[in-house]
This record gives C-alpha cells, structure tokens and sequence, in this order.
C-alpha cells in the first residue's frame, strides 16, 4: 500500500494513504537508505510503501525515489546528515533582521544547501511590524541583495497580517517547507495562513533575544489550492553536508558565475592569482557578506567539522 509521509515524531510516522486514509507506521526494523548516513531514514513528504498489520498499525518496507530533499548536518553527529524533508516544489526560508537576528551567514548556508539539492527559495522577512528605523533599512538592504541574485523576498508580519495573502497565492499547488531559527514567528505565521491548525506558538527568550523550540516533529499541513506546508522544528545551525570544496562555489550562483573568468579552473577564490571572484568583491559585484560566507564553509571543510554558532 502507498502513501505519503505528513508527520515524523522520531520514534513513529503518520503515513496518509492514497486512499486517504491516515495510519500510524513504524519503520522496518532493518532499514536504512543505501548510500545516505542519516538520523532519520525516512522524512516527512516522503512517498513510501507501507505493511499493515492486523491491529492497525503498519510497517514502511519501501521508500519511494525523491526529487529533491534539504538536508544538514546532524548538529550532535558530524558524520551524519539530518533530511528535514523531501520531495519540495520550493522552500521558504522564515528570517527576522532581529527578535531574533538572524545572520546572513546562516541565512547564506541554507541557501547553498538548497542549491546544492534544486530547491528553490522564497525568502520571508517577519515581523515588519517590530522594526526601528534603522532595522528596517537594514532588511531592505538584505531585501536588495537577495532579489539581485534571483531569491524572491517577501515583507509580512504574521501578527498584524500583513503582506499574509502574497504568501498564500505562492503556497498554491506546491509543497513548500517552512524553516528557520527558533523563534522567527514560523508558528505564528502558519497560524496567520491557516487559523484552523492552532499551531503552537513560544514566546523569545529576552535574556538571549532567541527563540525557544516550540514544535518538535516535523508536519506536513495541507493549505487551500491544493498546496502543502511542511512545518520543521526550529534550527540553531545550519552545518552543510556532503559538499565538496571546489563545490561550494557553484552553490552561490553569484560566485559561480564571475568563477568562469578565473585564471584557473579550480580556483577556490582566496589567494590564486587572476581570480575573477576576488575582484568582483573588490568592486561591489559580490556582496562581502556573501564572500565571507562562502570562505566560511570552505573553514568547515577544512576542519571537517560542524560549528554550531552558525
């Protein structure tokens, strides 16, 4: 029997059949994906074939082949990776210039990351309406650079409900994840889209001005036209996975594309000499934010490890 993977809580799965019908699964008791060293095997918008045992429940035996996935590292394993879900038509990355900052370093991560596996990016910008002046010309700044490299950008604030319904019209007919730091109004926002789900929501802690995890599993939540949303906990780091060095270039498109006039063709934009990169930094073409994060994942590759302040 088919279906499809709407809820993953860690020790089970809620597998919607495409009947309609929704079964609690566990997985098979020797099932790991071949060639993937994941702590989760399975990951919610995963297709999957499922056993049904006598009392109910069911076993997953099969998963599906996936289009696409995001994946990063597992923050207390660095030789493993964590799927937060599979099978995107695009992602949607929720950001807040502060309550709490979110940095273009983590911002950069998740974007090569989701380069690196097709999937596309909006990025959200919540909480508008908190804004000084001086925060605000900060985000159009960040809005400014993003847009100039192809990732949409959204302004909403899913508390008073503002710029809600461009976000709506995007979710239709696709499935899109949802993700981002603790504590950047994910919940609230999903609340604001969908009022019937009752997402809970957490408040910031002041004394770090960070956000405190509120959901837990990952849960795929069906929006009108035909769309899905896939809500994920809250992440703290983005540790990228299973890039190569001379890799990470290709996954800023920006850098990769000045990367073709280098010298040389592996060049990995530091130090070589005639370095298309370096000079298009030295005059604005590449932001310097995005050269720095750039050079820092080429540090994680370095000392082959993850660094969970990013």
């Amino acid at each position: 029997m088919r279906g499809l993977v709407i809820k993953n809580t860690g020790s089970w799965y809620l597998v919607k059949t495409d009947e309609g019908k929704c079964v609690e699964c566990k997985i098979k008791g020797n099932f790991r994906l071949k060639g993937i060293r994941s702590t989760n095997p399975v990951a919610v918008g995963d297709y999957v074939q499922i056993i049904l045992n006598p009392e109910g429940t069911a076993l997953i035996s099969e998963i599906e082949d996936r289009k696409n996935y995001i994946i990063r590292r597992a923050s207390n394993l660095s030789k493993q990776s964590h799927i937060l879900a599979a099978n995107l038509d695009q992602s949607m990355l929720i950001v807040t210039v502060n309550y709490p900052e979110t940095s273009t370093t983590f911002i950069d991560r998740f974007l090569a990351s989701a380069e690196a596996y097709r999937v596309p990016v909006k990025i959200i910008f919540n909480k508008i309406d908190a804004y000084n002046e001086e925060e605000l010309h900060y985000m159009n700044s960040l809005i400014n650079l993003y847009t100039t490299i192809g990732y949409p950008c959204f302004k909403v604030s899913a508390k008073t409900g503002e710029g809600i319904e461009l976000i709506q019209e995007e979710l239709k007919g696709r499935v899109t994840l949802f993700s981002g730091h603790s504590g950047v109004g994910k919940s609230t926002l999903i609340n604001a889209i969908l009022p019937e789900q009752d997402v809970k929501t957490g408040e910031i802690s002041a004394y770090h001005n960070k956000g405190m995890h509120t959901t837990t599993f990952s849960e795929m939540f069906p929006v009108p036209g035909d769309g899905y949303i896939i809500d994920t906990p809250g992440i703290k780091g983005f540790g990228t996975f299973d890039m190569e060095e001379e890799e990470i270039g290709h996954y800023f498109p920006e850098i990769f594309k000045f990367s073709a006039d280098c010298r040389y063709g592996n060049c990995t934009h530091r130090h070589e000499p005639g370095c298309a990169v370096r000079k298009a930094v030295e005059e604005h073409y590449i932001s310097e934010s995005r050269y720095a994060s750039y050079l820092n994942m080429l540090e994680d590759k370095e000392e082959g490890k993850y660094r969970a302040a990013y």
